[in-house]
């Protein structure tokens, strides 16, 4: 019997069309949305700073609600998410939820961002009269200048009003794409203006991935203490010993001060153990010279780069100095075992 085929099912290449044409109106969106940034974008950043760093002002440092609801809920859910891991105390509020007992989270010293692209959301209404009658600062994102979000708004981040990329311009697709942009700029907005640096950022990611990336080489080094050290007039035969003592796979050349001089690994080993009197030999002549070395405050994702792109070889350890001082040593395979490559 022959197989059925649907005449309706759109060929490969219409589909295609299709995520192309909706891209492209999301980006057009996003362009339109970039040029409508202005003092109102600053008076928000400027207000939610205020908010967090109340303490300077001798008042209870407050947190950015972010209120929504439907498809402008689940964004707002994003961009607390978003806020909070870029140091920004912020919590996500259901609108309708906050009619219901919700309410209660939300103090006098916090500030208020609602998602709705109408500003018309009956849900919304208990909220806005929250802020209103305690006095919470509230930044209205949405593209309805008319609205009653927009209206009793404190701030209002007017999106530019262009076409849903859904075919029948009804589903949240370019408003909702243009709203988490604009939270995306907030949160990135303030984290410039508190200067957060990559350890504190770690502190909000310590799991999965990016906490990964963010490990410093003192988190992963093996500490002097418990390195194989000797001095460059030691002969091999000892250093051959200290090396097998710790196994660590290389041991570093101080002088009598800690500073470094060389390191000797399982590979010089193998190049230089049919030298004539080996074991009488000093080590000084045996090592590596002016070895490569890292701070212990750089990223160890720095230390792997350096181990595993070094021309000609790569290396199996790199030695962690302060100054011109030896404080440590990190291992690839420690790296590799953390989950940075």
């Amino acid at each position: 019997m022959p197989t059925k085929t649907n005449s309706f099912a759109p060929s490969n290449q219409t589909a295609v069309d299709h995520a192309l044409r909706v891209i492209t109106m999301e980006i057009q969106g996003l362009q339109a949305l970039a040029q409508s940034i202005g003092d109102a974008f600053v008076r928000a950043v400027e207000i939610i700073d205020s908010m967090k760093n109340a303490a300077q002002q001798n008042r209870q440092p407050g947190r950015l609600i972010v209120a929504g609801i439907g498809k402008s809920g689940h964004v707002a859910r994003k961009i607390a998410a978003t806020m909070a891991s870029t140091g920004t105390p912020a919590y996500f509020v259901h609108a309708g939820e906050a009619s219901h007992g919700d309410l209660g989270m939300v103090t006098e010293n916090d500030v208020v961002l609602m998602l709705s692209n109408s500003g018309e959301n009956d849900e919304l209404s208990d909220l806005i009269h929250y802020t209103r009658r305690f006095a919470i600062p509230l930044i209205a994102l949405t593209s309805n200048p008319a609205g009653t979000l927009a209206k009793h708004a404190d701030i209002c981040l007017l999106m530019p009003k262009v076409a849903e990329a859904c075919p029948n311009g009804l589903a949240p697709t370019t408003s909702t794409t243009m709203m988490m942009a604009m939270g995306d700029a907030l949160a990135v907005a303030l984290l410039e203006r508190m200067g957060l640096t990559a350890e504190q950022f770690r502190v909000f990611h310590p799991g999965g991935k990016l906490g990964r990336k963010l490990l410093k080489v003192s988190d992963l080094m093996i500490e002097r203490a418990d390195m194989a050290i000797v001095q460059p007039e030691t002969t091999m035969d000892r250093a051959l010993i200290a090396l097998a003592e710790k196994n660590l796979g290389a041991l570093a050349v101080t002088d009598s001060h800690d500073h470094l001089i060389g390191i000797f690994t399982d590979g010089d080993l193998k190049r230089h153990i049919r030298t004539p009197d080996f074991l009488t030999r000093s080590i000084q002549g045996m090592m590596s010279h002016n070895p490569k070395t890292i701070a212990a405050d750089a990223l160890a994702a720095q230390a792997l780069e350096i181990m595993t792109h070094t021309p000609g070889h790569y290396l199996t350890s790199l030695l962690v100095t302060q100054g011109t001082k030896l404080v440590g040593m990190i291992r690839l395979q420690d790296c590799l075992k953390a989950g940075l490559a």
